[in-house]
């Protein structure tokens, strides 16, 4: 299965990315400082994960998790971690943090939607690796997404395997104004500062959405 980008798909990621990069560089400098003053830790975190067909890329965030000398935390997912900083929490709530991969997107490693990427060890005790997961064959062949539908209307601590339910519906129906829209409804939650919120950002479920996740949860 050779899954193909919609043809305005990368030219609209290098543009948007470009923008993004021109408008928000104030911001760079506010948080870098603002981060910089709580623990005088790094400013920015990264790490190797795959992307299209299991390509290893450098992934880029502003530090939102409290500096460690000499250690790493654990690569586990809490609600309410106390492990993240103050300032970390208002980049987390407004998607803030996420703002350096703009720089993944504008290398090609990423796409404004997209699957989220996501660590092999991300799984659960069930799955070794997360590429034994049901469905991982197919969401490997897009770029990792800065947003998408899992993002934008599936709880935020849904397990893998359902997330890639969502991911594998945006695949089926990948299309440059499905783009748009998930790319408006995302700013539209960043507005609010609703991305940690428990539940999905948007209320209202489109009647495609939910057939279409209801169908590939089937069997």
């Amino acid at each position: 299965m050779n899954i193909k980008e919609p043809f305005l798909k990368r030219p609209f990621d290098i543009f948007l990315s470009l923008l993004g990069l021109i408008i928000s560089l104030p911001l760079w400098i506010i948080i870098a400082i603002a981060i910089y003053l709580e623990d005088k830790g790094p400013i920015f975190f990264s790490l190797q994960l795959p992307g299209r067909y299991d390509k290893p890329f450098r992934w880029l965030k502003f530090r939102t998790m409290k500096h460690l000398k000499g250690k790493k935390h654990e690569m586990v997912f809490l609600e309410n971690d106390p492990r993240v900083t103050k300032v970390g929490r208002i980049l987390r709530a407004t998607a803030m943090d996420e703002l350096p991969q703009l720089i993944n997107i504008l290398k090609g490693d990423m796409s404004f939607v997209g699957p989220r990427p996501i660590h092999r060890s991300e799984g659960n005790p069930k799955y070794k690796d997360v590429s034994e997961i049901p469905g991982y064959e197919i969401r490997r062949q897009v770029r990792p997404g800065l947003t998408g539908i899992a993002q934008v209307y599936a709880d935020k601590y849904i397990s893998p395997k359902n997330k890639f339910r969502y991911d594998n519906l945006y695949v089926k129906k990948m299309s440059f104004f499905l783009d748009l829209k998930l790319i408006l409804l995302s700013f539209w939650v960043s507005l609010t500062g609703k991305w940690e919120k428990r539940g999905g950002k948007i209320r209202r479920k489109q009647k495609w959405l939910c057939k279409g996740v209801i169908f590939l949860g089937k069997g």
